[in-house]
């Protein structure tokens, strides 16, 4: 019996399809401020930070802890932070994470949502933090914007990173 050229029985994904597609995703959204939006104040949230959150929310022990390293060490490259402050936040939040995780054995995605909420406020104000201490003054008020934004996109970004989890194992 001949078999379906589209058939996926018998079959797996690639190994570069399995691992690659969060990492090059969450890239994608570490190199978004290059897109030429003009806006005299930050609202444009850290894609790649809620990329990183929604991958590894979707997936517990998906990634060793260590990833928020290199994923980080690209965000810097790409958002004008001074090298190395994303790929430390970003590796304390995997180990927060990682932390309670072995504290909450199940969450919702309200709790889910919550923490991934309470991160990003956490994150973008130590980021503010180290560029105050590198010569940078901006109001703290400016960032309640992109504060409010990347919560409530996070939720979308989640989503996203199920469809390409659908696509990803398929």
């Amino acid at each position: 019996m001949a078999r379906h050229p589209r058939s996926r029985i018998g079959r797996s994904p690639s190994g570069i399809q399995r691992q690659g597609v969060p990492i090059i995703s969450t890239m994608i959204g570490s190199m978004t401020p290059i897109l030429p939006v003009i806006a005299t104040a930050p609202v444009m949230p850290p894609w790649g930070l809620l990329v990183l959150l929604a991958w590894r929310m979707l997936h517990r022990n998906f990634w060793p802890v260590w990833m928020g390293l290199p994923l980080g060490f690209f965000d810097d490259m790409f958002s004008g932070q001074p090298l190395g402050s994303a790929m430390m936040l970003w590796t304390l939040a995997l180990l927060g994470l990682d932390l309670l995780d072995r504290r909450m054995i199940w969450r919702d995605f309200r709790q889910e949502w919550a923490i991934a909420g309470a991160l990003i406020v956490a994150i973008l104000l130590v980021q503010l933090l180290i560029s105050y201490t590198n010569g940078g003054a901006t109001n703290p008020l400016f960032l309640v914007p992109q504060i409010a934004i990347s919560v409530l996109a996070f939720p979308l970004v989640a989503l996203g990173c199920a469809a390409l989890d659908l696509w990803r194992l398929r």
